[in-house]
């Protein structure tokens, strides 16, 4: 008497079972994940600069030669740091890109487009500082805050805060120009504001012309230099009243 067993003394089962794993899985279709990459990527992407880090272009030549953004050369794109001023207070010495004030635009021209399409690619272009990310938002270096008393100038053509000149290594005159800043009668700088100028005292409309800024108007710290490759470097924070007074 034969003790064979086949298969079919089990049933079907077992077929079935070794159908179901030979059976390949289908894979998603990769132009179906795209769509899905791409939003997740885009949600990223907001999420980080708005609430983390953003690159600014620097629109103009206010802050030479820290940072370039004269006409006719690429303008550097700096990493803005967003999160620093929720835990501490801006410091003198800082860079720093705010919104401008109302007292800053009055009169200033903006080029924002009214076409739909284009203001929407600027808007991309900005989240990678391809383009300014708006013609509202300024760069300066901060000199006072609030409390402290700024004024131009003692016998040595230096900014006087609280009765002490500054240090200021970063100031930049421009070639042929005169090496003088414009002089101003003394400001006490309201609370929760700060007084800040460019780097080119000779070419940077500044709170010298518009008043000081809201520090709830600051977007957050220039860190880095990120663009273009031969600027990479990290931004001056040069301290002009702990250094003069050092």
């Amino acid at each position: 008497m034969s003790d064979d067993v086949t298969d079919d003394d089990y049933g079907d089962e077992p077929h079935e079972e070794t159908d179901r794993r030979r059976t390949p899985r289908k894979k998603r279709s990769f132009w179906k994940e795209l769509p899905i990459l791409i939003l997740v990527a885009l949600l990223l992407t907001f999420v980080i600069q708005q609430f983390i880090a953003r690159p600014y272009m620097i629109p103009s030549g206010s802050m030479e030669q820290t940072l370039h953004g004269c006409t006719g050369c690429t303008p550097d794109r700096v990493l803005v740091d967003k999160l620093v001023y929720r835990f501490s207070d801006p410091e003198p010495g800082e860079v720093v890109v705010f919104r401008g004030p109302d007292t800053w635009l009055d009169g200033a021209e903006t080029s924002d487009s009214e076409n739909i399409f284009a203001g929407f690619v600027q808007y991309l272009g900005s989240l990678v500082g391809l383009a300014p990310a708006d013609e509202r938002d300024f760069v300066k270096r901060i000199i006072a805050t609030g409390g402290q008393t700024v004024r131009c100038c003692d016998e040595d053509n230096r900014v006087v805060v609280d009765g002490e000149p500054l240090d200021e290594p970063y100031v930049y005159y421009p070639p042929g120009g005169e090496h003088q800043h414009d002089p101003f009668d003394p400001v006490t700088v309201p609370e929760d504001m700060v007084w800040v100028m460019g780097d080119n005292r000779g070419n940077s409309s500044d709170s010298r012309a518009n008043g000081p800024v809201p520090v709830d108007n600051i977007i957050g710290k220039a860190r880095v230099i990120v663009l273009p490759p031969g600027r990479w470097g990290v931004v001056s924070d040069h301290n002009p009243q702990q250094e003069a007074s050092g």
